[in-house]
């Protein structure tokens, strides 16, 4: 009996350190991250043909061309991309070599998609020349890519190292980004003649996830924000380009950089193609011009924008997407009453600069507004990041406090 017993027990002692041996090996962050130091070994080893690490602008000015390679009689971009009149195209493609030399650019994250105006696209900034190890002025792009809640893995302030080889580069709506070449032809949608066709298209996750490794862990700290005041702005780029290709290279160059815009409030007004209409208290679902961040397009989807001032008179469109989660908050100083106290409240707005027109014919008629430039935040307090930072009558001791409109209050107007 003792002799079965002493075989138990070293059965039962056996399972146990047969359990211990097979646990899973936990995660470290050498399994994670790629380290600075190992980053030349690991890029040695993934292609035999070489390697180069591009500066943002440069591989813009590299790969990126005007027309790009997929526009074609039988097979075009779609029709509202193309300016004849001076050459431009809004939407291109230009696809990247598969093979030989490692094609990569690297940059850190500076976009957040919880609040959800950045939904499956990132910006990355970078502000030190690869070549020379010495500081720049901070270079950005745009990447399109099919994974949502991105953020999850890439964080804010996280350095990314991307193989691109495959990829392609190219506009939509005249701003550059990372991406794959993607036919769109749904014949059912607004204005469907003018947009089928070929255009960028995002980054299949996996794709992505393969060709993206981490280098070290977030750092927000590490992020360059200008902070500017728009007449600055606009004396470093201009409102209204020149339509050449000096001019747009311009503008697209600035698209995406991380900026702070000081000194500016909300004006109560919204830019409606074009055309400048002042903000009402209507109901979000109802109403394009009701007065919150981003009232329903009836799922359109286009950017909603509404207009930033500051006291020089200049402007700048504050873009969110109707798909965010403060799209019905109200802007500040924007309650049940209006607009009235709109300009009451001032400070700064953070987030991502960017220039988006996405009809060639505004170009080829000369219809430039100026208020083609944004400035789109990653969130509001308590909503992702906190990016509009504004205070009644400049009192740091007032500062704004978000409100959602509330559609259980809400009583639409009598006519009279």
């Amino acid at each position: 009996m003792k002799t079965i017993k002493n075989i138990s027990h070293i059965v039962l002692l056996s399972a146990i350190l047969l359990l211990v041996a097979c646990e899973p090996k936990g995660i470290t962050e050498q399994d994670v991250f790629a380290s600075e130091e190992s980053l030349a070994q690991i890029l040695d080893k993934e292609n035999p043909y070489g390697y180069k690490i591009f500066n943002l602008e440069e591989f813009l000015d590299t790969f990126m061309t005007e027309a790009g390679n997929y526009a074609s009689d039988t097979c075009p971009y779609r029709e509202r991309s193309y300016d004849a009149k001076h050459g431009i195209y809004l939407y291109s493609v230009d696809t990247l070599p598969s093979r030989g030399r490692g094609i990569y650019i690297r940059g850190r994250v500076t976009t957040d998609d919880y609040a959800g105006n950045f939904y499956k696209s990132m910006v990355i900034q970078q502000v030190t020349d690869w070549h020379t190890n010495a500081p720049i002025e901070q270079q950005n792009l745009r990447i399109s890519v099919d994974l949502g809640s991105s953020h999850g893995l890439y964080q804010t302030g996280q350095e990314i190292l991307i193989r691109c080889n495959g990829l392609a580069v190219g506009r939509y709506a005249n701003q550059p980004q990372l991406c794959v070449p993607s036919y769109n032809n749904n014949i059912f949608a607004m204005n469907a003649s003018q947009k089928v066709g070929w255009a960028p298209g995002r980054i299949p996750s996996a794709v992505f996830r393969r060709n993206t490794r981490m280098i070290g862990a977030p750092d927000q700290s590490k992020l360059v924000y200008d902070e500017i005041d728009l007449v600055t702005l606009y004396s470093q780029i201009p409102a209204k380009p020149t339509l050449d290709a000096a001019g747009m290279n311009t503008i697209r160059k600035a698209d995406g950089r991380l900026v702070i815009i000081k000194d500016v409030f909300f004006t109560g007004q919204t830019d409606d193609n074009g055309t400048i209409k002042d903000c009402i208290y209507a109901h979000p679902d109802s109403s394009s011009i009701a007065n919150v961040f981003a009232p329903s397009t009836q799922n359109i989807g286009y950017p909603q924008s509404r207009i930033l001032k500051d006291q020089a008179g200049k402007t700048i469109c504050c873009s969110n997407s109707e798909y965010s989660k403060f799209a019905t908050y109200y802007m500040p100083g924007a309650d049940s009453t209006g607009v009235t106290n709109c300009k009451d409240y001032e400070g700064k707005v953070r987030g991502i600069l960017g220039w988006y027109l996405d009809k060639a014919a505004t170009l080829a008629d000369n219809k430039l507004t100026g208020n083609e430039w944004s400035v789109t935040p990653r969130g509001i307090k308590g909503i992702g990041m906190d990016d509009i930072q504004m205070y009644y009558q400049g009192d740091t001791d007032y500062p704004w406090i978000p409100k959602e409109f509330d559609p259980k209050t809400y009583h639409q107007p009598t006519e009279n």
